[in-house]
């Protein structure tokens, strides 16, 4: 006779996996932990009358860090306005792209949103770099006019392209400066509204994605809104107080996406003062916030390194600092233990982006009772990410580490003339391919781990490797090269560039980094050479640059 035991002996089916709710764990998608943000949905807007329509109380827009001069809200949208009229009345017109080679000023802004407001299309480059560098990008982005400073404007014109002069600061010459000055006396009731859709092309900046030479990115005006929105605002929203009130104090270069998403447009919006340095200095900077009442600095890890050095050094307190803020490269444990002991009262947090995804992804997020230092934080408002197995592609949960993969409003709209290199990059879906190895914790904070990508990271600024090679293989004493980096506390990462030498030929580390160094920008030079036999390379003769990075430390230099 058959026992029905299922009623003493129930079944019991085995336990699931509990995952938190920002994971799917069947489409393996990490949603934002922030309430989605409406975005405007007007595809006739574009990214200058976005800024303006914003209500704010603020007063000074930008301060010029050393002088004191400053451009007030109330003047900054008719200087734009004149900006762009008088670049319609040179001639230049919907699409035309327009460089811009300056250091920070308070003036960068305008002729940046003065480019934007006229339809044009605004490429911003380093102006340490060398003129070979200067001449590629223009080339590659066909840039019929520079903006420059004076002592540029002879280097530029030899290319054969239209330059004009940019002071400084409020305090010209303008017979020195006469078609700028010529320019900013145009009537802004007469500036151009040419037609404009959010998914025109804003902006062409370069990076060198996950591997390769440099590559223009193409920047929309929809993808510059997001990041205001995304960004920019949700920063400013951790803050109960009123935005316009807020004191930034601005030593990241705005030709930098960083730098040029918050100072040159994101904050414009909020009515917030945007104290320029130039270039940093931790003395003047220690000046310039206890002088301007400095509550917000967004920082690399350089300068966190040079802030806790001031502090050990003479003193400083940054006693009106409310936040500090690191983004654009790794930072070390040792640094974030020191900074955050040397200034207690600070709230000091770390972001994540991309220039690809135009500076949105993460963003730092301490609370009383969280506070997580070394994360780079939450993703931000209507950003989803994925976390893939690096040799399987399968989606990992959280507290696995695989290849980031971002998506969201603020992705690029690709590579300039690079299909190829924009479908390696943005795969099915819309996903953006980072090349960081990165996990996410189970609060849904985002951790960078490590790169798979190429690109090295020098105080910030982007190197791409095989820009150095392809200048260091036309060397005649040189067969084979591969330029990876090595860590390094002061600057986060520097170029290292693996030689073989041609048979019987004299070549001296000095020689190597000579060659390459007055070529390029200070910031690509090269720092160290080792000689080697050969290089390590795939079945398919990549160079497998990761094996150098870890073996490097014993080879002879």
């Amino acid at each position: 006779m058959e026992t029905d035991v299922s009623s003493r002996f129930p079944f019991v089916p085995p336990k699931m996996p509990q995952f938190p709710p920002f994971y799917c764990p069947k489409s393996g998608i990490y949603a934002s932990k922030h309430p989605k943000k409406a975005l405007p949905q007007d595809p006739n807007l574009d990214l200058v009358s976005f800024l303006f329509s914003h209500r704010h109380s603020g007063d000074r827009a930008l301060v010029d860090s050393r002088t004191g001069d400053s451009i007030s809200y109330i003047s900054l949208q008719p200087l734009v306005d004149s900006f762009a009229n008088g670049l319609r009345n040179m001639g230049i017109g919907k699409n035309q792209v327009v460089m811009i080679l300056l250091p920070n000023c308070i003036l960068f802004p305008v002729v940046l949103l003065g480019v934007l407001r006229n339809a044009s299309v605004v490429t911003p480059m380093n102006p340490l770099n060398s003129i070979e560098e200067i001449k590629k990008q223009l080339d590659f982005s066909g840039s019929s006019l520079v903006l420059t400073s004076i002592e540029n404007v002879r280097k530029i014109e030899s290319l054969g392209v239209r330059a004009i002069a940019i002071p400084e600061n409020l305090h010209y010459d303008p017979q020195s400066f006469e078609i700028f000055y010529r320019i900013m006396n145009s009537d802004p009731i007469r500036a151009p509204r040419p037609a404009i859709k959010q998914s025109d092309p804003a902006a062409i900046l370069y990076s060198s994605g996950t591997s390769g030479p440099s590559k223009g990115v193409v920047i929309t005006h929809q993808n510059l809104i997001s990041m205001v929105e995304l960004f920019v605002k949700f920063e400013a929203s951790q803050y109960r107080d009123d935005c316009s009130k807020n004191v930034y104090l601005a030593p990241i270069p705005m030709f930098h996406i960083y730098g040029m998403s918050l100072f040159s447009i994101g904050l414009l919006s909020l009515g917030t003062s945007v104290v320029v340095m130039k270039r940093f200095e931790a003395k003047e900077a220690v000046r310039a916030i206890e002088r301007y009442g400095v509550t917000h600095l967004p920082t690399v890890p350089p300068i966190v390194a040079a802030l806790v050095r001031a502090k050990r050094d003479f003193g400083c307190d940054l006693g009106s600092l409310k936040q500090v803020s690191s983004g654009a490269a790794p930072l070390s444990q040792k640094l974030i233990d020191e900074f955050v002991g040397a200034f207690p009262l600070v709230d000091f947090i770390q972001g994540y982006g991309m220039t690809e995804s135009t500076a949105v992804a993460t963003r730092g997020f301490n609370t009383s009772r969280c506070k997580k230092y070394t994360s780079v934080g939450l993703l931000a408002p209507n950003m989803e990410a994925k976390i893939i197995d690096i040799e399987n592609g399968a989606s990992l949960p959280p507290g696995f580490h695989g290849e980031l993969l971002l998506r969201g409003p603020a992705i690029m709209k690709g590579y300039l003339n690079n299909e190829k290199a924009t479908s390696e990059t943005i795969v099915d879906g819309g996903w953006l391919r980072t090349g960081d190895i990165a996990c996410f914790d189970k609060e849904g904070y985002l951790y960078i781990l490590d790169r798979l990508k190429d690109t090295i990271k020098y105080k910030g600024f982007q190197i791409a490797p095989a820009d150095l090679e392809a200048l260091l293989l036309v060397h005649p004493g040189i067969t084979d090269v591969a330029v990876t980096s090595e860590e390094n506390e002061e600057t986060g990462e520097i170029p290292v560039a693996f030689v073989v030498r041609r048979s019987g030929i004299s070549l001296s580390s000095s020689e190597v980094m000579d060659h390459v160094n007055k070529q390029v920008a200070p910031y690509k030079k090269v720092r160290k050479v080792v000689f080697v036999n050969s290089l390590p390379k795939s079945p398919t003769g990549k160079v497998l640059r990761r094996l150098l990075r870890s073996s490097h430390g014993r080879s002879k230099i």
